[in-house]
């Protein structure tokens, strides 16, 4: 298995590039240190001169995405984040069924995300960084990507989490819109996707763990006891 990821690691998309106009890009990434599609999206958010708008299931962010988000609105540039609100995860347990351990994942992915936007609020409150939680009854969100300045766009199966950006296997594709001929399609893919989202105007609008069910309070209140939650960030 480690010969194997040596020689994906290695793996590219084979095509004819273009340096003008619009242009589709297609991208493979694999571990740390030759991971192209990291690069870019961390590129993506660097590049940018006005906005970004970004799609993610969980929020999760590793360092190096949130120390360039962090760096993005210090310069007075606009964030949108569209992330799953914990009811819309693949492993929420509504409390009415039977509890397993899995269930407790939307809810550290709700604490990581209530941690970045106390650290950001003053982000939050003049308008820079908007944070719209998605929620349409019974259905999951997984939708992932990132758009730059109206653009560029990335779209992607990587959850933009520290798994993905060390473990996984993750492709995307980067569209290059330099004659805004696409503009149009992604301005309404966009508000389409804000149809079944609240906005967060301040962090404590995000549950905190007192808040929890008993079995998931139970869980979080073992990790942190053990100082177990920094490993799990890394690998979920």
């Amino acid at each position: 298995m480690r010969s194997f990821k040596l020689r994906l690691s290695d793996v590219e998309y084979q095509f004819k590039e273009t340096h003008e106009g619009n242009r589709i890009t297609p991208l493979l990434g694999l571990g740390r240190k030759k991971n192209l599609l990291n690069k870019v999206v961390v590129a993506l958010v660097e590049e940018s001169k006005e906005s970004l708008f970004i799609c993610t299931p969980y929020f999760n962010p590793p360092y190096i995405l949130v120390r360039a988000l962090s760096k993005h609105l210090r310069k007075g540039k606009r964030i949108d984040i569209v992330v799953g609100d914990k009811t819309a995860n693949d492993f929420y347990i509504p409390p009415e069924q039977d509890f397993s351990t899995i269930g407790a994942l939307p809810y550290m992915y709700e604490q990581s995300l209530r941690k970045f936007a106390k650290r950001q609020q003053w982000a939050i409150d003049n308008g820079q960084l908007n944070i719209h939680l998605w929620k349409h009854g019974i259905n999951s969100y997984h939708l992932k990507g990132i758009s730059a300045d109206g653009n560029k766009h990335l779209i992607t199966g990587s959850n933009l989490n520290p798994r993905a950006w060390a473990l996984d296997l993750e492709n995307g594709l980067l569209i290059q819109d330099e004659t805004g001929c696409w503009k149009s399609q992604f301005e309404a893919e966009q508000a389409h996707i804000l149809e079944h989202t609240q906005r967060l105007y301040h962090y404590s609008q995000v549950d905190t763990l007192q808040s929890y069910p008993a079995p998931v309070k139970k869980i979080m209140t073992r990790i942190r006891r053990l100082k177990a939650d920094f490993l799990l960030r890394r690998i979920l």
